[in-house]
């Protein structure tokens, strides 16, 4: 059995209660923001997608069977909803990668230089599936095993996404002539 700390904590997903419910989930409020921003880049957006997905989470907790999966059932909520997010922002904004460079081409914005800019534009570009394991692994320090957890995914297999994704990125990275001249 777990502590005493822990089974409260099961009891709070299980319950009817609404306050208990959102407290469990705010346990790991610093986790969800840093995932929601770093697939959506923006605060407002990053704090309505976890506003979105305790809605789903309550909606949808009798569908939770293993009580301990829930930080990695409520973070793949999450992403799903970030996800669907991009989705519609492609559909209503588009611009292209010159833009990008030039309007930020040196400058620093809010803090982020413009190589980070960059890094973030071509991440746009690889493949969804390893794009989300970067995105996990190196802006939200996650572990490979839990990433896998949270993806559903063999540890294997996330590995290898992990490799078939830095491939595509160092390919892209390399073909814009402008990154090695900084």
């Amino acid at each position: 059995m777990g502590t005493n700390a822990e089974m409260k904590k099961m009891v709070f997903i299980q319950t009817n209660d609404e306050t208990a419910f959102v407290q469990s989930i705010m346990e790991h409020q610093d986790t969800l923001f840093s995932i929601a921003y770093s697939y959506l880049r923006n605060r407002h957006d990053a704090l309505e997608a976890i506003q979105e997905m305790t809605c789903r989470a309550w909606m949808k907790r009798s569908s939770l069977k293993n009580d301990k999966a829930f930080k990695s059932w409520i973070i793949r909520i999450l992403i799903y909803i970030c996800i669907d997010e991009q989705r519609l922002r492609k559909r209503t904004t588009v611009i292209s990668n010159e833009e990008l460079d030039d309007a930020f081409n040196g400058a620093t914005v809010g803090g982020i230089q413009a190589d980070q800019l960059a890094i973030r534009t071509v991440l746009e570009s690889i493949k969804p599936k390893y794009r989300h394991v970067l995105l996990l692994k190196y802006y939200n320090d996650m572990t490979l095993a839990e990433i896998a957890t949270i993806l559903g995914k063999p540890e294997g297999t996330v590995k290898t996404w992990q490799h078939k994704g830095l491939e595509q990125l160092r390919k892209l990275m390399k073909n814009r002539g402008d990154w090695h001249e900084h």
